[in-house]
């Protein structure tokens, strides 16, 4: 679904990955942990397009990135949802108008219908209408899993999702996602949560990598 292929990436001289292979297949869950500043976000922005590497090759389903127009990578995006770290919300807007953005932006407003079914899904019906800044950031957290997965994405890739909540409520994110995995969704979390990945390997096969020194390689064995 997502390849790397002897990818590399620098700035400002200064390269912060280097000849990365990393291959996501369909359904499968995968772990990036690493030192901080070690080039986890970067990675995974690489995945989904939002940066292009130095050199190397990334093929988002089956089509070279460097091939693909505008048009191709906004479509391909459609295809990934994304929880970012920071998880922003536009303030003025009610939780249901901020998870229903996706489908706007691409004018897929007809699926709205799913909204309540979803809302219920993450644990928020009770929350529909409140503001972002009213939410805790356990609630905003899942609101942002419920805002990337509005698509019905083929990938969900998050970054940190668990980094600023407490460890009950990291378990009932890992939760919801585990259960897109088992619905056929392919997984990449980055995380330094060594914890949440144990906890994860005992309910869902996932393959743990590491970045250091640039590489990636496999961590499974350690954990």
């Amino acid at each position: 679904m997502i390849q790397l292929s002897d990818v590399s990436y620098g700035y400002d001289g200064r390269e912060l990955l280097s000849h990365i292979d990393m291959n996501l297949q369909p359904g499968s869950f995968h772990f990036l942990t690493g030192p901080s500043g070690a080039g986890k976000t970067t990675l995974l922005k690489l995945c989904y397009a939002d940066l292009v590497p130095t050199s190397g090759h990334i093929a988002i389903f089956g089509k070279d990135l460097a091939e693909m127009d505008r048009d191709a990578i906004a479509y391909a995006r459609r295809r990934i949802g994304v929880v970012h770290q920071d998880c922003r919300f536009l303030d003025h807007l009610s939780i249901s108008d901020n998870i229903l953005l996706p489908l706007e932006v691409s004018a897929r407003d007809n699926e709205a219908h799913h909204l309540q079914e979803l809302l219920s899904w993450v644990g928020l019906s009770d929350r529909a209408n409140a503001l972002p800044p009213e939410m805790s950031g356990g609630e905003r957290q899942r609101a942002a899993l419920a805002r990337a997965v509005i698509m019905s994405p083929e990938v969900i890739i998050a970054d940190e999702p668990t980094g600023n909540i407490d460890w009950e409520m990291s378990q009932r994110l890992l939760d919801l996602l585990i259960e897109l995995n088992k619905m056929g969704k392919t997984i990449l979390i980055a995380t330094h949560d060594l914890n949440l990945i144990r906890t994860a390997k005992k309910n869902v096969s996932a393959r743990v990598l590491r970045i250091r020194d640039r590489q990636l390689t496999s961590a499974g064995a350690d954990l």
